[in-house]
């Protein structure tokens, strides 16, 4: 299936480098015959070729790279070709004509090296030891960047300038006219000389970034007048963002100063919409900024190699927050006991720790329940339209390999079959963004589960919402983008997007949350209520999913504790090999569920409990176990949170209090000598790579 979805690119790309190395071998041909009509117009379509693929399909060229092909070896092979073609077209002159030629052809050689070098010396001055977000940083004299292709895009560079040259040679080569040749190499070395000069001018100390002391002084000014308690900390993947997106909301609702602390540069763009500060800090010695802040606890809400650097901060308190609470066993990771508490939701997950028994003490577990889940509405009874709307969101596959952590592999298809089947329903298919990430036949299994679903909701027909409904989902969509998204130019780069992205103007985060809204009402109302939909965008959200959703058909993880918010009834696919009695021993968080083998065939009494409340039997033993596993819903989970944040604090305070008097006692200096050696523990482990891996 999937070799069928990737042999048109694949053929295209084969394509696209047979005809490559067939236009070399024409235009080394008909250079040595020669033949100046070939010669010329397979030099041309060579360099016209290379231009396209560099914007179409750099992957391609990458490769080639990677076998030392790259794109200066490209155009210089095509040139000395030229050279030779012209060597052996009788009217031009070898010594007379041809010298003076592939003297300027070199020297614009030699100018695109100085130009490359240059462009790394840019590149390497604009890289600031720390990265912010939401921070007024115009203190630092940020610049905007230099044009992408003078900085960036050496394989753009150099076949842009070069064009003027090689276009002279040819014309050369058809008219034995040497005046061409040199007028078009005399304007790609005009071209290429002055885009060289004027990228120098980034070097110059208007436009070169500060030293790292004087950023990293800047950044403690800065500190000091903000003054932060609470920090989410936060390192992962291009993927893995969404862990630390779910926690904004309620970081920005926190009692205190807030800060989101990252370590990857490319993440600082990956945090959505928000008004909280964020640093990053992309070298571990940086941090040592939060040490002698105002800085008293950090949440966290992953595991991450990194984090182990953070921790060893002693004069900052460390809460495991999650991002999602299951039964799975990455949701009791021994990783745990290394931080100060584990804040969990409720009863359930104290319980899991003290069962798993992984040095996790009961003493550090607070109860603080789910504050994000305050968005998702509670269950109104029987489906009140003509559809039943059921929301299939398995879960990816996991690190560990074990078949049962998602039910896309043995089981999704049959849930699909048997809903599709019902046409009564209609079906919100969300499968979890990092589906097929480690197991490819769940990637495939995947494909294979959306493509039954838009087959069918291509066969269904019925009246559909009028174009004013797209045109209000556009506007609403233009309107939360101006809000969540800043509009950076091609060339912007880091320095320049830090720049552009200060202090927030205004309450940002509430402007945020209605737009959200007024967003997802337009995104719903432009469908009809019959069609089955493939969500696989980060919008619409899963919450947004659950209201609009009757039942729900999960596995076992965060999903589904998130979802007995609602009390609607919800069913969990088994594929895990177990009988169903030690399933549901084994996961409490089925307890309440209607389990499903993976042959599905009890989705139609499934769905038959939905259509009729009255014959649920799991009714009541959801909202009990929605308390168990989220907590009791009075005080609200964010005033718990809060509370949990503030005892913390005074812990941190507590301690800040000892060392001093501790340190008072102490010789003087002392504390200079022990924050010096830490630093140095720090470095050390940076370079050898002592790190904890989640």
């Amino acid at each position: 299936m999937p070799s069928a979805g990737l042999a048109p690119r694949r053929v295209v790309q084969l394509s696209a480098l047979f005809a490559m190395f067939a236009l070399y071998t024409a235009q080394l041909v008909s250079a040595l015959i020669p033949y100046v009509p070939v010669f010329v117009a397979a030099s041309a379509a060579g360099l016209a070729l290379d231009t396209y693929l560099q914007y179409k399909q750099p992957g391609l060229l990458s490769l080639l790279g990677k076998i030392r092909f790259d794109v200066t070896v490209r155009q210089l092979l095509r040139d000395m070709l030229i050279l030779v073609g012209l060597l052996r077209i009788d009217g031009i002159e070898p010594l007379a004509e041809q010298s003076p030629l592939t003297i300027a052809l070199l020297a614009f050689y030699a100018l695109h090296f100085v130009c490359q070098a240059v462009a790394v010396l840019v590149r390497r001055t604009r890289a600031l030891p720390i990265v912010t977000r939401n921070i007024d940083a115009s203190e630092l004299r940020l610049s905007a960047a230099p044009p992408r292709i003078l900085a960036r895009r050496q394989g753009h560079r150099l076949l842009g300038f070069a064009a003027p040259g090689t276009v002279g040679l040819l014309i050369t080569a058809a008219t034995t006219d040497a005046l061409w040749g040199g007028i078009g190499l005399a304007v790609s070395i005009a071209l290429l000389g002055s885009g060289t000069v004027y990228l120098a001018t980034w070097l110059l100390p208007k436009k070169r970034a500060l030293s790292e002391q004087k950023v990293m002084a800047w950044l403690d000014r800065w500190l000091a007048d903000y003054k932060p308690t609470v920090a989410m900390y936060f390192s992962g993947g291009t993927s893995s963002a969404y862990q630390a997106n779910m926690w904004l909301s309620t970081l920005s609702e926190v009692d205190g100063k807030p800060l989101i602390v990252l370590r990857e540069r490319f993440m600082v763009q990956k945090i959505d919409a928000t008004d909280v500060p964020v640093i990053c800090f992309p070298k571990v010695a940086t941090m040592f900024s939060l040490e002698n802040s105002t800085l008293k606890m950090v949440l966290h809400p992953a595991n991450a190699a990194k984090t182990s650097q953070v921790l060893r901060i002693p004069t900052i308190k460390h809460a495991f927050i999650n991002h999602g609470e299951s039964d799975k066993l990455s949701s009791c990771n021994p990783y745990a006991k290394a931080y100060d508490e584990v804040w969990v939701a409720g009863p359930a997950a104290r319980e899991r720790y003290q069962l798993a028994d992984i040095g996790v003490e009961d003493k550090d577990v607070v109860e603080v329940g789910r504050p994000q889940l305050s968005p998702i509405k509670r269950t109104t009874g029987a489906p009140q339209g003509t559809y039943t709307t059921v929301l299939y969101a398995p879960t990816w596959e996991g690190w560990d390999g074990n078949p049962g952590n998602t039910s896309v592999l043995l089981a999704g298809e049959n849930i699909v079959k048997h809903l599709l089947a019902d046409d009564s329903v209609r079906l919100l298919y969300k499968p979890h963004p990092m589906t097929g990430s480690v197991d490819p036949r769940a990637g495939v299994a995947n494909e294979r589960i959306k493509a039954m679903v838009r087959e069918a909701a291509a066969k269904r027909s019925g009246a559909r919402p009028g174009p004013e409904a797209a045109a209000e989902l556009v506007r609403r969509a233009a309107e939360l983008d101006r809000l969540t998204s800043t509009a950076f130019r091609a060339s912007a780069d880091e320095m320049e997007r830090m720049m552009l992205q200060g202090a927030p103007e205004g309450n940002r985060q509430s402007a945020v949350a209605e737009a959200t809204a007024a967003w997802e009402a337009a995104y719903w109302a432009s469908f009809p209520e019959w069609e089955h939909l493939v969500i696989t965008d980060a919008r619409p959200a899963i919450f947004t999913c659950f209201n609009q959703a009757d039942v729900l058909i999960s596995d076992v993880s965060s999903v589904v504790s998130d979802w007995l918010t609602s009390e609607k009834p919800y069913a969990v696919a088994n594929t895990s090999g177990m009988s169903e009695s030690d399933f549901r021993a084994g996961f409490p968080t089925v307890s309440a569920a209607t389990i499903l083998t993976p042959a599905a065939t009890e989705v139609p009494a499934l769905l038959a409990a939905v259509r009729a409340p009255e014959t649920d039997s799991h009714a009541e033993a959801r909202a009990e176990l929605k308390e168990h596993l989220l907590g009791p819903s009075d005080p609200p989970s964010l005033d718990r949170f809060n509370d949990a944040v503030r005892a913390l604090c005074d812990r941190a305070d507590e301690r800040r209090v000892r060392m001093e008097s501790r340190l008072a006692a102490e010789i003087p200096g002392q504390r200079d000598t022990d924050t010096d050696e830490f630093a140095e523990a720090l470095d050390s482990d940076a370079e050898s790579g002592d790190t904890v891996t989640a």
